[in-house]
């Protein structure tokens, strides 16, 4: 399997996030707990020489180096406005268990995106990712690029099963009745995050400055609002079972749910930190606006503030009282 040279964020970017589709999933049959297993995706080592195999070893590449092919320098194209890569969200370039990878993505697509209020195939989807954490330009849909990406997203998930492995999409956390707070996120923050992300948030470039060893969180280099990290509970899921990277892991994390939710807000928090506006409309159906989306208007009676930080058990009684899906 390709390892990416770049270490991954203490939160990142969405793409992502495509950690697992929106629209409702049809009954399944599931294996008896005890032989459900984690997935691993497949190793690169075994492919072929084939053309197929050339184009996912080129698409795993293009996840772990994105900067490098098609960053604001990039060597094939300069689609990205930023220097960050697909692998700083997708760690392990979408390989790791709960990290944002792709074990499922290819096959819950077309689906629904509550975002964009429409139906987006897994191209689309690349090209969000393009265009909002990488504050760029679309890559044309029959590219080499584009297909490279799509090709590796497929080849890592071939052999999931969604009734007999797990670990695709975000673990959850008991988020429901706390409230996350940027004053103890930031120290969360200095204790936890700053040896890499630095005290600034801005990341540590390499030395050739053609992207980072640790990506800023937050700044005009960093993902912009909207993007799926910039919600607090979204971006908690990802941060307690991934950071501090190598430290913490899915079955034994560091930071516990409130301080991965301090640390969340406090990296997010608009009147701290500024980053990139998005030029983009966002979930214009407010029925299905996710519950901490830092920006009304909502389809509940509760303030900017409460959405963006909590406490949330109001808003999701509110939404089942009134028949409407919680998203979050």
């Amino acid at each position: 399997m390709i390892k990416p040279i770049i270490t991954a964020a203490c939160v990142l970017l969405l793409l992502l996030a495509c950690e697992g589709p929106e629209r409702e999933k049809e009954p399944m049959s599931i294996a008896p707990e005890s032989q459900i297993t984690v997935y691993e995706a497949p190793d690169t080592s075994l492919l072929g020489n084939d053309l197929y195999s050339e184009t996912v070893r080129y698409g795993a590449r293009l996840m772990a180096h994105t900067a490098y092919f098609i960053g604001p320098e990039g060597t094939v194209s300069k689609n990205l406005g930023n220097k960050m890569n697909c692998t700083n969200c997708h760690l392990e370039s979408g390989t790791k268990a709960f990290g944002l990878n792709f074990f499922d993505s290819h096959r819950t697509y077309p689906q629904y995106r509550a975002r964009e209020d429409a139906i987006l195939t897994m191209s689309d989807r690349v090209n969000n990712c393009v265009t909002r954490p990488h504050n760029g330009i679309a890559l044309k849909l029959d590219s080499k690029e584009m297909t490279a990406l799509v090709t590796y997203i497929k080849w890592v998930g071939e052999g999931y099963s969604a009734e007999k492995n797990e670990g695709y999409g975000l673990k959850p956390i008991a988020c429901d009745s706390l409230r996350a707070d940027s004053k103890r996120g930031e120290a969360v923050y200095i204790s936890q995050c700053k040896t890499c992300h630095q005290a600034d948030g801005q990341g540590v470039m390499l030395a050739d400055n053609s992207t980072y060893q640790y990506p800023p969180l937050w700044g005009k280099k960093s993902y912009q609002e909207g993007s799926s990290m910039h919600r607090v509970i979204k971006a908690a899921k990802f941060i307690k079972y991934n950071m501090p990277n190598l430290m913490s892991s899915s079955d034994k994390p560091v930071l516990s749910d409130q301080e991965a939710l301090d640390v969340a807000a406090f990296i997010n928090d608009g009147k701290i930190h500024a980053r990139p506006k998005s030029p983009f409309k966002s979930y214009l159906n407010l029925k299905t606006k996710p519950i901490d989306y830092f920006q009304g208007p909502y389809a509940d009676p509760y303030s900017e503030d409460e959405h963006a930080f909590g406490p949330w058990y109001k808003i999701e009684k509110y939404y089942v009282d009134n028949g409407l899906k919680v998203n979050k």
